[in-house]
């Protein structure tokens, strides 16, 4: 397995729907962490706060183990903030970890 970086950016709006699907997006996330496959996973503030209240996210980042990039990229565009539009754009990059 390989490490691979999920990157997604929200659209400009979406914080209701991330909201509403969060608990489906977070089912899926803590499988791959029960599994031993999380490296680090979590979402970008909108502002510089660790609650960011009615100014949102930004995106999402998750680093973590998948057979090739292929299988990353599938995982990713099942995802419920793939499907249902929270993310404008989002992409699978290779992911080297130096540290820790």
């Amino acid at each position: 397995m390989s490490l691979y970086a999920l990157i997604g950016l929200d659209r400009e709006g979406s914080l209701s729907t991330r909201l509403r699907v969060r608990e489906a997006h977070l089912e899926r996330v803590r499988a791959l962490a029960s599994a031993g496959r999380i490296v680090v996973a979590g979402p970008f503030p909108a502002i510089d706060s660790d609650v960011p209240g009615e100014a949102g996210f930004a995106g999402s980042l998750i680093v973590a183990e998948f057979d090739d990039i292929e299988a990353a990229r599938r995982w990713f565009d099942a995802d419920p903030y793939v499907t249902n539009g929270v993310f404008q754009s989002h992409e699978v990059r290779p992911f080297i970890q130096v540290l820790p």
